[in-house]
């Protein structure tokens, strides 16, 4: 006696198909489950024992053995537990049901039947759309989420003994109730109209958002650095359906949807804590999961008080900084999560803060404990911020000035008519936006004049560039020049880029 029916699993940051087979043979009573299953898997004999035995059909004192391939890819979750149960009822006869090769089940139960919700279903279902499954029997609570993805039929069940009656047509699930697709932050509170003064810092930030630029700000404690950071994403584009569906995805997988089946929208704004792990920081696990820069996948990750964070977390951010996306490697397979993010960053000046910067209160550090302080940020992850900005104190005439500020909704009209100048500029490409140019296209759109290329060449033997800093001059004065609606890189945007790199190796010194 044997069945096979179909479940799923996520695997990285896509869903994995899951043939479950049961065979049903004559021998002692055992109930084993082969395929590489970690804990959670193993312990579904017991819950599916249970389930069957409260849904009022029989669990088979026979020998019961369950296999789940592809047997050398280690399987983790409790989603398989539907698929094993109703496949025992198949097994043993007792549920005859046709047609279960294009259907995926994934369902954890609970001991008196119940089906209970899951993470990571919209990647299961993206992943059963693109092996061609018609249908995809869910947990109620999830199927919102899995008719996200279009031309799917859900069946929302509640518990295994509905599962039963739809398979023995005695029950038909009703159609899903519309809702509003979309899961976003209420952000109304937070504007830049908020920020009194910093204009040269809004200004830094406004060209950021318009070129998808890194940016890292230095300044005493309560200069703003934070304020200004939170306002970030209310100047960034609106994110379209298919960037709006990978950050759900992520979000699916990690169990962070605040509400499952709708649609993330705004951008997302990560903000660890300084203490958070290699691991937290880029992901991990024995199946890896997403980390902070995979959550922060097409909106901004915040590292506040960069100075904090161990050295060994800020180095991992080299290669998804460069490449957009995390690689993985484990014994078994290698993982690639997206990381398309912008970072922005903020530090004191010393450990006390005052270096430099108040003229009331002096700097009670010595000359090694602020070489030391800034030591900790290396040269290659310096060279990948584009913008550096002083941010200064505000005095009490700027911070009592009734003088209205610029909203965000102003700015990011301007950084959305720069952002559409690029999408028409690289469009064909796989690249969106200034600040992720490879070198040939770098090559083609940031032509300089003689007089700019002379300035330029003046300030890298000034400043000790680096040959990525050169070019991230370039793409910063392109996004400059686009704001201003130039078609051509003149000598005032290469001058403004150029101030946006003055904390170059030679003020860490």
């Amino acid at each position: 006696m044997y069945a096979k029916l179909y479940s799923a699993s996520v695997l990285g940051i896509n869903g994995l198909i899951v043939e479950v087979e049961v065979d049903i043979s004559h021998g002692l009573p055992m109930f084993d489950i082969v395929g590489l299953p970690d804990s959670a898997v193993r312990e579904a004999r017991e819950r599916v024992r249970a389930a069957l035995k409260n849904s009022e059909v029989t669990f088979p004192l026979q020998r019961i053995t369950t296999n789940l391939a592809p047997a050398d890819i280690k399987k983790e979750g409790s989603g398989f537990d539907l698929a094993i149960a109703l496949g025992v009822l198949i097994a043993s006869g007792q549920l005859v049901v046709e047609g279960l090769e294009k259907t995926l089940l994934v369902g954890e139960l609970a001991l008196d039947g119940t089906l209970r919700p899951l993470s990571g279903v919209l990647p299961m279902v993206m992943e059963a759309k693109a092996h061609d499954f018609s249908s995809v029997m869910l947990p109620s609570a999830n199927a919102q989420e899995g008719a996200l993805v279009e031309g799917m039929k859900v069946i929302p069940v509640q518990s295994l003994r509905q599962a039963i009656s739809y398979f023995r047509k005695e029950w038909t699930p009703s159609e899903l109730p519309m809702t509003n697709q979309s899961d976003s932050e209420d952000r109304s509170t937070v504007d830049f109209s908020d920020v009194q003064g910093q204009h040269h810092v809004k200004r830094a930030m406004e060209v950021a958002a318009a070129g998808g630029h890194n940016i890292l700000m230095i300044g005493p404690p309560g200069s703003g650095k934070t304020m200004l950071a939170r306002r970030l994403p209310t100047i960034l584009p609106a994110m379209d359906h298919q960037e709006s569906l990978e950050v759900t995805k992520i979000y699916s997988i990690a169990g962070l949807t605040a509400h499952r089946g709708q649609l993330v929208t705004e951008r997302p704004f990560r903000s660890p804590h300084h203490t958070i792990s290699q691991a937290g920081l880029v992901g991990g696990g024995t199946i890896p999961k997403p980390g902070e820069v995979s959550l922060a996948h097409r909106g901004v990750l915040f590292l506040d008080e960069l100075t904090e964070f161990s050295k060994s977390a800020l180095e991992v951010l080299r290669q998804p900084l460069e490449d957009r996306e995390v690689t993985l490697g484990r014994a078994r397979a290698v993982f690639t999560f997206p990381s398309d993010f912008m970072l922005i960053c903020s530090l004191n000046p010393c450990p006390c803060g005052f270096f430099g910067y108040d003229e009331d209160r002096s700097c009670t550090c010595t000359p090694y404990q602020v070489q030391r302080y800034r030591s900790k940020i290396s040269g290659p992850l310096l060279d990948r911020m584009d913008i550096h900005i002083e941010v200064p104190r505000v005095d009490y005439k700027t911070l009592s000035s009734r003088a209205p500020s610029e909203s965000s909704e102003k700015i990011r009209q301007r950084v959305n008519r720069a952002r559409k100048v690029q999408l028409a500029r690289f469009r064909g490409s796989k690249t969106l936006c200034n600040s992720t140019m490879n070198v040939q296209e770098i090559r083609k759109y940031c032509r300089l004049d003689p007089d700019s290329r002379e300035l330029l060449k003046q300030s890298f033997d000034t400043l000790g560039l680096s040959a990525r800093a050169h070019d991230r001059i370039l793409k910063v004065a392109r996004t400059i020049a686009d704001l201003s609606g130039k078609a051509e890189i003149e000598l005032e945007h290469v001058a403004e880029a150029i101030q946006y790199r003055t904390f170059d190796r030679k003020f860490w010194e």
